[in-house]
């Protein structure tokens, strides 16, 4: 695999990053519907284990950020270290 094709699995994975970050806030906003339709009927066990679970998914939103981070400075440094140019990614993308 040579250098662009690297550089191109790469922003595809960064790609795949974001849906996952997307993916965990739309379980964090479907957490906060479930509790707002639990205010009316005041289930107690609903409400601890959908604390619990919100817990959890803020924790793996906040790795998948840091993720992000991480690895778009990872791309962004094999892109200058490598010399790959975007009239580069242009020609072959076309």
């Amino acid at each position: 695999m040579n250098n662009i094709e690297k550089y191109k699995s790469m922003e595809k994975i960064l790609r795949e990053i974001e849906d996952l970050k997307n993916s965990e806030t739309a379980v964090i906003k479907k957490i906060g519907q479930i509790e707002t339709e639990n205010m009316n009927l005041n289930v107690e066990n609903l409400d601890k284990s959908l604390n619990d679970i919100y817990d959890g998914v803020y924790q793996n939103l906040q790795h998948v950020e840091d993720l992000q981070t991480s690895f778009t400075e990872t791309v962004a440094d094999f892109k200058a270290k490598n010399n790959i140019t975007d009239e580069m990614l242009l020609e072959i993308r076309e």
